[in-house]
């Protein structure tokens, strides 16, 4: 149920646009929303006329970024992505295309030539001219590429179908209009998509700026594996070698059980010549993925877990000296998880960013660190998440896409030697709706555990906030379950459009998130039910007793995914609490897309591996006592126990989390007569990505809240 970054939810549903077939419908230009806000409250109204950047380049003499910014055309249900190009030192964008249809995956092919996707083609522009001829078509299209260093080929994803095995086949002889279908494995069905087709990825020579389509080759031919991973991967899993000769791909070679069951993937290095692939990290169990090679081209760098079927163990940096086949760990005794590497120009450190204490921020890890055990550089400081990261031409800076919990993504800057930097400012397409807005303070807050420890708790306070006056608090309960409650910026969880509503927001970082060591991360699984829930009441009573704005009989509690079970498990266990009218700690829930019942929820998702790991194994093995142990917190059986109004949010489209488990939460509150509502959506997944629903979603929220805590 882990999603390791929230720009992924916004490059998934770019791709998904991209590369759907467009209707007359469609054809309409999506241009920037003009809005006013006339009293500084931010709305979700608001929020949705915000452009979202997702995809930047920075171009090979350092001068100029290009970058992709959707807006919403909110009457329309529809979003559009466009090119865009600003100086590197800043300021307003130049738009670079006008189109109905998104763009996406844009490549700098020279100082003054832009690659990129539109539909199923990869374009070629003259950024000055903005002329535009076509490199590549597929008929399947793309789902993105990258150039080589030579400039002579290109590595593109596209997909290719599922094949029925042949006995099945047969059995759809002369129906060619039936909807059924039959499956005899596992994993037919992933996050959102039935799988009936998976990504390849493919190498395709260039000559005189064209792509020579009829002698593109699919590296992984007559092989049945996905390249990239689905849900989440794209061209980072892959990279060529500096002399333009091998591509490192990152996959997980099973199908079906066998991959329902397990997260060891491998980096394999494809030779382009003589079309030979080796496995270069077998022996290591867990996920190995998105490689990089030195600029030298000696060495190899990747993001690397120990343990199969932890889909959360930390992510290592592990280095591979091509020329003995020696690995070294360079975060050994580092006790933080880091995604996005990069080397420095001459190879002597790497950057990526790691997950620590609350915030995504860049850190700096020497090449000679498994030798030496040189400590890790932190390079960014202050509240924020850094998202992505790309080196400039001058090698001193790096830029990346930035958020907080009071902005969404925009590009920064930061010196690579400035150990102390919180970065500067680049992009200004949001400043025009952000300047009118009064964004709700964020505080950090150490609040004090059940068993003595420490947990990050953010303090989101009312967007009005009068020191005079008392207001309503929701506790937020974070998906993942391993999760950073980080300084995030979200269409669906956010903190500002709460605080818009009049809420304080108590967001804590309970065990089992990221961010804060290992041991802290690794007290969830197979203990849902156990001091995660705590840290939960924790925070939540050290609000109520230490900040005297907050009426301590008017909080509520939401939550998704996990988040969504620790709202039914909340609500199960919302009676009897001390300090509190009528023993309730809480005054409403809401949950979206939880878990409610474990045996069910066993049999009915998709990645095995994720409760073979996280609840210990299968309902039935009764006589193993994690087992019985974590199946004894399943939300279902505390409902008698239930006293609270719920909200209960669920989608047709969610294979992790599937709708029956909404469905039968509401139904059991209905049963009890508890004041309740169900909110379904029968075209979304795990998320909410089509404009009118997530605004309905918003209003959804906020009416209820309202409902029950402030009236």
């Amino acid at each position: 149920m882990k999603k390791t970054l929230t720009t992924l939810a916004t490059a998934t549903l770019c791709l998904a646009a991209c590369n759907t077939p467009q209707s007359a419908s469609d054809d309409k230009i999506v241009e920037k929303p003009q809005i006013t806000v006339a009293d500084g409250r931010f709305t979700p109204e608001v929020m949705w006329s915000l452009g979202v950047m997702s995809e930047y380049a920075v171009s090979p003499d350092g001068s100029q970024v290009a970058y992709t910014l959707r807006y919403t055309d909110m009457e329309a249900n529809k979003n559009n992505a466009e090119l865009y190009l600003m100086p590197i030192a800043g300021g307003e964008g130049k738009r670079l295309t006008v189109t109905a249809q998104s763009e996406f995956s844009p490549v700098w092919m020279n100082d003054e030539t832009l690659l990129f996707c539109r539909g199923n083609q990869i374009l070629c522009m003259n950024v000055k001219s903005q002329k535009e001829t076509v490199v590549a078509e597929c008929e399947r299209g793309f789902e993105g590429f990258k150039l080589a260093p030579d400039g002579n080929s290109l590595v593109y994803i596209s997909t290719i179908p599922v094949e029925r095995p042949e006995h099945i086949d047969k059995l759809f002889a002369g129906l060619d209009k039936t909807t059924g279908r039959i499956n005899e494995d596992l994993m037919y069905r992933h996050w959102d998509q039935w799988v009936d087709e998976i990504p390849h990825i493919y190498f395709v020579p260039m000559k005189n700026g064209k792509a020579l389509m009829d002698q593109a080759v699919d590296i992984l031919d007559g092989e049945p594996y996905e390249s990239p991973m689905r849900p989440w991967g794209g061209t980072e899993q892959y990279n060529y070698s500096p002399d333009s000769k091998t591509i490192a791909y990152t996959c997980r070679k099973k199908t079906g059980y066998d991959y329902a069951h397990s997260t060891n993937s491998d980096i394999y290095l494809y030779n382009i010549e003589t079309r030979e692939t080796r496995n270069i990290s077998e022996g290591i169990m867990g996920y190995d993925q998105n490689p990089v090679f030195s600029h030298d081209g000696k060495s190899i760098a990747w993001e690397s877990m120990e343990r199969d079927g932890y889909e959360s163990d930390k992510l290592r940096l592990m280095v591979m000296d091509l020329a003995t086949g020696e690995k070294t760990d360079l975060t050994e005794g580092f006790d933080y998880g880091l995604m996005n590497i990069l080397w420095s120009p001459d190879d002597s450190e790497l950057y990526a960013i790691v997950m620590y204490r609350g915030m995504n921020e860049i850190f700096a890890f020497n090449h000679e660190n498994g030798q030496n055990k040189i400590q890790p550089r932190q390079l960014s400081h202050g509240y924020h998440d850094v998202n992505a990261i790309q080196l400039a031409a001058d090698g001193k800076t790096l830029v990346a896409n930035q958020a907080s919990i009071q902005y969404p993504g925009t590009l920064y800057a930061y010196s690579v030697s400035d150990d102390k930097a919180e970065g500067t400012k680049l992009s200004t397409f949001n400043d025009d709706v952000l300047s009118q807005v009064r964004m709700g303070e964020v505080k950090e807050q150490m609040v004090m555990t059940v068993d003595g420890k420490e947990m990050l708790t953010w303090i989101i306070y009312p967007y009005d906030y009068d020191s005079t006056k008392t207001y309503p608090a929701l506790l937020f309960c974070e998906g993942g379950p391993q999760t950073m409650v980080s300084q995030f910026w979200s269409t669906r969880w956010n903190f500002e459009v709460m605080s818009g509503a009049g809420y304080f927001v108590i967001a804590p970082n309970r065990r089992g998130v990221p961010g804060f060591g290992m041991e802290w991360l690794e007290e969830i699984s197979k203990d849902y039910g156990g001091l995660c829930m705590q840290d939960y009441m924790a925070a939540t009573d050290w609000a109520a007793a230490n900040i005297k704005q907050i009426d301590r009989e008017r909080i509520g509690a939401c939550g998704a995914s996990f988040g969504g079970y620790s709202i039914y498990w909340l609500a199960g266990h919302n009676h009897d609490v001390k300090g509190y009218n009528e023993g309730r700690r809480f005054k409403a829930f809401l949950a979206h897309n939880g878990m409610f019942n474990f045996e069910q929820q066993y049999l009915e998702t998709e990645e095995m591996w994720f409760d073979n790991w996280d609840l210990g194994g299968p309902y039935w093995d009764w006589n193993n006592p994690v087992v019985k142990k974590s199946y004894s917190n399943s939300p279902h059986l505390f409902v008698d126990k239930w006293n609270t109004p719920i909200c209960v949010i669920h989608s047709e489209f969610d294979f992790r989390i599937v709708a029956s488990e909404g469905m039968a939460a509401y139904n059991a509150a209905q049963m009890r007569h508890i004041p309740s509502r169900y909110l379904y959506f029968p075209d979304e997944t795990h998320w909410v990505l089509k404009p009118q629903n997530s605004l309905l979603w918003h209003r959804n929220f906020i009416d209820w809240f309202d409902q029950w805590l402030k009236k």
